[in-house]
C-alpha cells in the first residue's frame, strides 16, 4: 500500500473519527496538521486533482463568509484564499497514492485504501 497522509484538524470531530478509522485498520498515516502547516497553492492544486473536485467544492462556506472574502467561483482565487486561510479548507483529506478522499463521512476514505 502507498503511504497514507491525512490533512487533519484535531479540533474537528470528523477529522478525529477518520484518523481513528485508519488506526483501527492498522494504518498509521502521516498526519499533517494543515492549520499549523498550511499547504501551498501547488499542493492544493494536486489535492484537488487527486480528489477529483473543483476548488469551490473544497471550501468551507461558513468559514469563508466569516472571513469576509469576496464571493467568487474563480478557481485560482479560491486556491489562493485556501493557501492564505487554511481554515476554509474542507477536512479531513486522506491521500493514498494518486487518489484522495474527504472524510465526510469518515468511511468514504476506505474507497482509496
Amino acid at each position: 500500500m502507498s503511504q497514507v497522509t491525512i490533512y487533519h484538524n484535531p479540533r474537528c470531530t470528523k477529522s478525529r473519527q477518520t484518523l481513528a478509522l485508519l488506526s483501527e485498520r492498522g494504518i498509521e498515516p502521516t498526519v499533517v496538521e494543515y492549520l499549523k502547516n498550511p499547504p501551498n497553492e501547488a499542493t492544493i492544486r494536486k489535492l484537488l486533482k487527486k480528489l477529483g473536485l473543483e476548488a469551490a467544492q473544497l471550501i468551507r462556506r461558513k468559514e469563508y463568509a466569516a472571513l469576509g472574502l469576496a464571493g467568487t467561483d474563480d478557481p485560482q482565487t479560491l486556491i489562493a484564499h485556501m493557501a492564505a486561510h487554511p481554515e476554509i479548507i474542507e477536512r479531513p483529506i486522506v491521500v493514498c497514492g494518486d487518489k484522495a478522499r474527504l472524510g465526510r463521512p469518515p468511511e468514504q476514505v476506505l474507497e482509496i485504501l
